[in-house]
């Protein structure tokens, strides 16, 4: 397990929020790792939390149930969650919410996958995937918290770009690349960023890259401290690249036009809980509702869907996971089964590297409440939207440059974003 930040807040006149050097922590032991922040906040007073990596080139160790060859405690469970209350979902080695192997009834899920092995070249299976994607993982967390009492994958989502070339730029016609190597250039698409270590052949190409992430926060004002202790309990959501703003509130009496009120996040917290937050104790007869809205990035793509992940946990111990469609663009139906069958189309000239916001609509907002409610299952729901198609960085770069790309080479994207979870403990 390899922890990317670690976030510090302190408060009086020498409050500051940082990034730690990561000699401070870099031993591969993350238990070392959380005894040392517990020292700092002992010694300072300060308060710190620590993201991991996106876990998809780990091979099944980052969110792993085996630790050090034995079965998670729940001491450790515990530990975990005190010190690591959120995950990188998606940045640019790969997306890491959902995978098409562990979600095959999931159209989305094959999004900018990387499942080749780890950074060593060592190869991949598929067992391991389990304990790399977002979506598995919280599964995972609901039925060890049934099992030890205590939840250690209770994570909120953010995303982040992870580059080494001092830039953030995630937006796909503003691409500069992961490292030096594949900075903007007629050739970067083909250059290796991963190479078998014994053959020296390309394992993973820079085409492969996706210009991802970046990470929202619900604070309560514009400052460290408000931004950090959003961070903390988890009022925060990952975006693919793009600034769509997404909101969701849970309870138990929202009614269908309240996602239209004025007061709208006013009523959420008052009378529910947002993202990152607990409903616990369904009330007798009672089925949580949601209110979400999403509005698009200002300079990007018009909306697709919105739609609502459940996860829960079955009477028979197994975890099972369901995909509800709960607003869609350009008057599309949703059916019976809570899906909408019928694709949002295209309009992408991928050879000039342009679209247009002919489809998709703006804003979309919905009140859904849970047609198959159990209060006695454990449960989480977060919700994904997602994007009209736009051009890939790629094809920005074979207009740039004017070149042709393999056919492998992928020129399109549906952008998207990941809301922090909503769990139901009953």
């Amino acid at each position: 397990m390899v922890n990317d930040q670690l976030w510090e807040r302190r408060d009086g006149p020498d409050r500051v929020k940082q990034v730690l050097p990561f000699s401070a922590f870099d031993s591969g032991d993350p238990e070392k790792l959380w005894e040392f922040m517990a020292a700092y906040e002992k010694k300072t007073g300060g308060q710190i939390l620590a993201i991991p990596h996106n876990g998809n080139i780990s091979n099944g160790q980052m969110y792993a149930e085996v630790i050090k060859g034995k079965d998670m405690t729940k001491d450790y469970a515990e530990r975990r969650a005190r010190w690591e209350p959120l995950m990188e979902a998606t940045q640019e080695k790969g997306d890491g919410e959902a995978h098409p192997k562990l979600s095959p009834e999931d159209e989305f899920a094959d999004f900018e996958n990387w499942d080749f092995g780890d950074s060593f070249g060592n190869p991949k299976k598929d067992w391991m995937l389990q304990y790399e994607y977002a979506r598995s993982t919280l599964k995972n967390g609901i039925r060890l918290e049934d099992k030890l009492g205590a939840n250690p994958f209770k994570y909120g989502m953010i995303g982040s770009s992870d580059n080494h070339v001092s830039m953030t730029t995630t937006r796909e016609e503003n691409y500069f690349g992961k490292l030096p190597n594949e900075e903007p250039s007629p050739k970067r698409y083909k250059e290796a960023f991963v190479k078998d270590k014994k053959t020296g052949e390309t394992i993973v190409s820079a085409w492969q890259l996706g210009a991802s992430g970046l990470v929202a926060v619900w604070a309560r004002e514009n400052t460290r401290e408000a931004i950090f202790d959003a961070m903390a309990r988890k009022e925060v959501y990952a975006s693919t690249g793009t600034r769509m703003t997404v909101r969701v509130f849970g309870g138990w009496d929202f009614q269908p036009d309240e996602v239209q009120r004025p007061d709208f996040a006013a009523q959420g917290y008052d009378r529910g809980v947002p993202m990152g937050g607990d409903l616990k104790s369904a009330p007798a007869g009672a089925v949580p509702s949601f209110m979400i809205r999403a509005l698009r990035d200002p300079d990007g793509a018009n909306l697709d869907r919105v739609q609502v992940i459940k996860g829960w946990l079955g009477s028979d111990g197994k975890t099972h996971e369901r995909i509800y469609d709960v607003a869609v663009s350009d008057g599309r139906k949703i059916g019976a089964d809570g899906r909408c069958k019928t694709p949002v189309g295209t309009t992408v000239d991928v050879a000039n590297a342009s679209y247009t916001n002919s489809i998709g609509d703006v804003m979309l907002m919905a009140h859904w409440r849970d047609p198959d409610f159990d209060p006695e299952q454990r449960a989480f729901y977060y919700v994904r939207v997602i994007e009209i198609p736009t051009p890939r960085w790629t094809a920005y770069d074979a207009k740039r440059f004017g070149i042709t790309m393999p056919k492998e080479v992928t020129m399109t994207v549906q952008d998207r974003a990941y809301t922090s979870p909503i769990w139901y403990t009953p």
